[in-house]
């Protein structure tokens, strides 16, 4: 059942990477404005379940800051990085916050992890060693928002009940990103259709009800294993680019995914 659960979750993530790209990539909603909508979306959501449920909001400082950084450099970057690369960097920089911090928890890492980790980082210095396209600044934005995943998957454990916690972090982090999106230029005006309705499925459905799900089962995952968990994603993301965008999938992306999912097949043998 876990099993299943996870992999629930990791679909719900590489649809976010394709909705993005849907709506930011082609130019129908500015990368901030799809921030703000799929963070009112996923609050409203939340806050409306958790209400009925008679929950009280629980976000945490760390989960707040780390859905804020995640949220706007997730965006940033998709105004250029194809859906894949963008997953295949965010996830492998997850992987490396989440095992730094199950080194310094003294968590016991098995060898065959440690391998598993090598061969994930090989295949993203294969990523960007040419400087893709999209340039430094995209694979800078997404180094980011993957080190605010990271921040935010690490609360996520500590988190007792997982529908009040992610309905907290969403709701908190409300005003802060009406801030950020109003300072780097949000301009939902000029949205598109195509570009709003994206933002609110990511926000609503992919992004709180997934997280949700994602904080339910993080605290029976140690850190080493949700990290490695989460490096499926880029491959189902390239995919459902192909499928859905038409991206095609590169003989540059060929290796560099190859490389992290044999690491994740021996991190969890």
């Amino acid at each position: 059942m876990k099993a299943l659960l996870v992999a629930v979750v990791m679909l719900a993530f590489a649809a976010n990477s394709v909705l993005n790209r849907m709506a930011v990539g082609q130019g129908l909603i500015d990368p901030a404005g799809f921030a703000l909508l799929r963070l009112v979306a996923g609050a409203a959501v939340l806050a409306l379940i958790a209400l009925w449920r008679g929950a009280r909001l629980r976000g945490s400082v760390a989960g707040v800051l780390g859905l804020l950084v995640y949220l706007f450099g997730f965006s940033l970057a998709y105004g250029h990085l194809d859906a894949g690369t963008g997953a295949l960097l965010l996830f492998g920089t997850v992987q490396v916050v989440m095992f730094a911090a199950a080194r310094a928890a003294g968590e016991a890492v098995p060898a065959r992890r440690w391998v598993g980790v090598g061969l994930a980082l090989g295949g993203l210095v294969v990523l960007l060693t040419p400087a893709g396209k999209g340039g430094g600044l995209a694979f800078a934005a997404m180094v980011a928002a993957g080190a605010g995943w990271g921040l935010y998957s690490l609360a996520g454990r500590k988190a007792g009940d997982a529908l009040a916690a992610t309905a907290g972090n969403f709701v908190w982090a409300l005003p802060f990103g009406a801030g950020i999106a109003w300072a780097i230029g949000a301009d939902l005006g000029t949205a598109q259709a195509g570009g709003v309705w994206p933002a609110i499925v990511s926000g609503a459905v992919t992004s709180g009800l997934g997280y949700a799900l994602w904080y339910a089962v993080l605290p029976t995952l140690d850190r080493s294993r949700a990290a490695a968990a989460q490096l499926t994603v880029p491959v189902i993301t390239a995919a459902g680019g192909a499928l859905v965008l038409g991206e095609g999938v590169r003989l540059a992306f060929v290796l560099p995914a190859a490389l992290v999912l044999g690491g994740v097949l021996v991190a969890n043998r």
